[in-house]
Order: structure tokens, then sequence, then C-alpha cells
């Protein structure tokens, strides 16, 4: 299947509150009083997810120490993709160490919401969750030889956390498509 880019959800967009449960159905939604939100969609067996894991793992542990709320939520069907069931996501946030909740949106509705396209695909918010970045975390691609620093997400967090405006240059994200549920397509396609 080719590279899918992200829809670019317009900025100024108010975060979608959210309801999901962990791979211990433990329910987390957004958190309340941080200073920037980051809401990315992923998954465990998409080759670009699994190029840049370690940095969203490193994402986590440098933003999540600065009062940035970071949940990363797995929309892919599971009953064609059994790679991606909580049971599995349980594994691979332990093993690349992610520290902020990776959920499960079984009915898919949250990625809608969010007019998620491919994994991985990024949002970041500002304090009053209003949207000011949405696309890559960086240049990198499997098929390239760019780094794999989150420099364009790191640069809107850092931008947020120190009162500037965060860049209007912004770039889609580009990976998989988000393994919709038979009948269950989006229509923003």
């Amino acid at each position: 299947m080719p590279a899918v880019e992200s829809q670019m959800l317009p900025i100024g967009t108010k975060a979608l509150e959210f309801s999901l449960p962990d791979s211990d159905g433990n329910l987390h939604s957004l958190a309340d009083g941080a200073d920037a939100y980051v809401v990315m969609f992923i998954c465990n067996h998409c080759p670009f997810v699994m190029h840049v894991r370690e940095e969203l793992a490193r994402l986590g542990r440098a933003y999540g120490r600065r009062n940035v709320a970071i949940y990363a939520i797995n929309s892919n069907d599971i009953e064609r993709y059994p790679d991606d069931s909580p049971s599995k996501m349980k594994q691979e946030a332990a093993k690349w160490g992610y520290s902020f909740p990776y959920l499960f949106d079984a009915d898919q509705s949250v990625a809608k919401a969010y007019m998620a396209a491919c994994t991985p695909d990024v949002f970041v918010f500002d304090a009053e969750r209003l949207l000011v970045y949405r696309g890559q975390l960086d240049d990198s691609r499997p098929s390239n030889s760019e780094p794999v620093d989150g420099r364009d997400v790191r640069a809107a967090l850092d931008a947020i956390l120190s009162g500037e405006e965060v860049s209007s240059r912004q770039k889609p994200s580009i990976g998989c498509s988000i393994k919709w549920k038979p009948g269950n397509e989006p229509d923003y396609f």
C-alpha cells in the first residue's frame, strides 16, 4: 500500500475530548493544566512508526517532565491487524520505553474526529488546547538518511513553552494509512 499524507487539520482547531483505554483498561482523557498537548496516532506494525519509535520515547521523556501532556493513540482495525492489539501495544510501550499513555481507539471515532489519516500523525496544542502544529515528526523516512530527531515537533513544543509563535511552515506527515474497519472509512479522503 502506498504511503498516505496527513490531512492537516486547520490551525486553531480546539483539541477534541476523548476517553480511551490503555492496554490495562485504564481510561485516559486530556489532562487539565498542561502547558501543551501532543496527540499522535501511531501503531505497532507500521514501518514509518517503527522508524521513529525511539524518538517518540525520547520526546515523551524530554517533554513529559516539562508539563506537556502526551498521548499516543492506535486506531487500527485489530481484527485484520492483530499485531496492533492492546496486548501487543502493552509490549510495544514497554519495549521502547513509552512514558506516555498508549491508547486504543476501538471504534475509530477519535481518529475520525482528529481527521487522522496515517501513522504517525501528530497534533500539537497549546495550553488553551488550540491546534498550533500538525504534521510530520521530522524529515526522516525509512527510505532516507535524514536524522530521526523529532525536529519539527520539538520546535513547535519549544515555541509554545517559551511563549513564542509556532512556525506556520508545517509539512504533512507521511506514513501508513490508518487501517479502517470495513465500511468505516472516513469521508475526508
